[in-house]
């Protein structure tokens, strides 16, 4: 009697199937032309959708920890994706890490329910689905974990990684039972084409100053900082542009050993700088896990200075000049490329050097400003290649040279810009003052001095600097040595005077 039942239900059905194809022209089996192509369109994506355009921007700050995800399925490798995964400990020397997901949601983007292990029931058969309270097929699984493997996890600093993470889950080794307490993985490091994929990036992001580090290494060093909305008055009562950074120091030079007490010799004044991250990436045209068509890592900014060298120094110790580094910064700012936060590790080291022949007594001063951009660039025809440019003038404020001799003194700033703790650029930034004078000669800035013979004063700027292995990070064929930046060498004349008497 079932059977039956169900025949009658069955062609009663193809009947009304049949109705309708009569009624509709049999619309709902051969589309039109231009439906079809309707369909394709919407189907398709445009040629520029796979290039993305990503801001260029400074990460929040505070407790929100920034982190993207890209997930393992190949269709979608390469297209990070904000997230709410922490990395809630990191072990760089092991590359083990805890990956921990919110309470609220107790599941990451990896994460998704168990699926429903009953089956439908048999159309055939007279059997009813049990909807008893009997235990259900899934009772003693394992907790979904947090991430798979083959996920790529870009992070802000995190316990355990000052420096951020970007790696790969290469092994998943414990889930926590509550599903709360967090997944337990291995990693390797990964590249930022992993995460970056075919999108372009370009921009700088603003140091802020308040966030440096300041170790000083001498006594009389004096910090200031400015930031927007918060200014702050340096020493000496001088008011800081905004996001600039400003040190003050004066310290005792090791005088030429025959050089009388009142030619004691000593450096003062200070250092100002605006230092901005330079970041650039083009992913267009490159396939899945292939390298960028471009990338560019660098630093930038403003630079003014004004310092002094007075007195006899003894400025060389076996033909090398005496550098004296009188500050440590350091910086760990995390600048935002779309939904992927990217750590760079900015270190700087404010130094002043003499290189003197101890026979010159001298007083002179410079006031310096200008700009400056150093970094690696990557291009497909040209691989990486260094930049390395500047743009300074300066004056002279004070200039007395008394006997015959040379002193070259510069007062500058070492800078090395990485990534997640590699390092990627070095770069020494030096301006300098140096003085000559062919006989004993008192002169000044407006050209009056009293001597017989001939002195000069220039002012000067040497950049030199090289690229690093780790620059690879972005995912670029790896170079096996170290690449110069390539020197850059300017001097220019301050004053100069020449007089047979008074």
């Amino acid at each position: 009697m079932y059977k039956l039942r169900r025949h009658a239900l069955v062609s009663a059905l193809s009947a009304i199937t049949v109705a309708t194809l009569l009624a509709t022209g049999c619309s709902a089996t051969s589309p039109s032309t231009a439906d079809k192509a309707a369909a394709t369109t919407a189907e398709t994506p445009e040629p520029a959708a796979a290039e993305e355009q990503l801001a260029v921007v400074s990460a929040p700050t505070g407790d929100a920890t920034p982190t993207a995800v890209a997930d393992a399925d190949p269709a979608d490798q390469g297209k990070a994706k904000k997230s709410t995964l922490k990395v809630a400990s990191y072990d760089r020397k092991s590359g083990r890490a805890v990956i921990s997901a919110p309470a609220a949601s107790g599941t990451g983007s990896s994460a998704t329910p168990s699926k429903t292990a009953s089956a439908s029931p048999d159309p055939d058969s007279d059997a009813t689905p049990d909807t008893g309270s009997e235990p259900s097929q899934d009772t003693g699984a394992k907790p979904k974990a947090a991430v798979a493997v083959g996920d790529v996890i870009a992070s802000a600093p995190a316990p355990g990684a000052p420096d951020g993470v970007l790696a790969k889950v290469t092994e998943i080794v414990e889930t926590a039972e509550d599903g709360d307490g967090g997944t337990t993985v291995e990693t390797e490091p990964a590249k930022l084409n992993s995460v970056l994929g075919e999108s372009e990036a370009d921009g700088t992001v603003p140091v802020d100053p308040s966030t440096m580090e300041v170790d000083p290494l001498v006594e009389g060093v004096k910090v200031s900082w400015a930031k927007t909305g918060d200014l702050t008055f340096g020493p000496e009562g001088a008011k800081l542009p905004l996001g600039s950074l400003r040190i003050d120091v004066g310290a005792a030079v090791e005088t030429a050993e025959d050089a009388p007490a009142s030619a004691a010799a000593s450096v003062e004044g200070f250092v100002q700088l605006a230092p901005e991250v330079a970041f650039s990436y083009d992913g267009s045209g490159s396939g899945t896990g292939s390298s960028p068509g471009g990338a560019f890592l660098g630093l930038t900014g403003d630079w003014a200075s004004q310092w002094s060298l007075k007195g006899r120094a003894a400025g060389s110790t076996d033909g090398d000049p005496i550098r004296i580094p009188f500050a440590e910064l350091h910086a760990d700012p995390v600048i935002q490329v779309g939904p992927v936060p990217i750590v760079v590790n900015l270190d700087l080291v404010c130094y002043f050097q003499v290189d003197a022949d101890g026979r010159v007594t001298v007083d002179v001063e410079q006031d310096l400003k200008g700009d400056f951009k150093v970094g690696g660039n990557f291009t497909w025809s040209k691989g990486w290649t260094g930049v390395s440019e500047s743009h300074m003038t300066g004056e002279p404020l004070k200039t007395t040279v008394t006997a015959a001799g040379d002193v070259k003194a510069a007062m500058g700033a070492e800078a090395t810009v990485g990534l997640y703790g590699t390092v990627g650029v070095t770069a020494d930034v030096a301006p300098y003052l140096r003085a000559e004078a062919d006989a004993t000669a008192e002169g000044s800035a407006n050209g009056t001095g009293s001597a017989k013979g001939s002195w000069a004063l220039y002012g000067g700027l040497d950049l030199t600097g090289t690229l690093n292995l780790q620059l690879s990070i972005f995912g670029t064929p790896i170079f096996q040595k170290k690449i110069p930046l390539g020197a850059l060498h300017e001097e220019w004349l301050l004053t100069k005077g020449e007089a047979a008497t008074t």
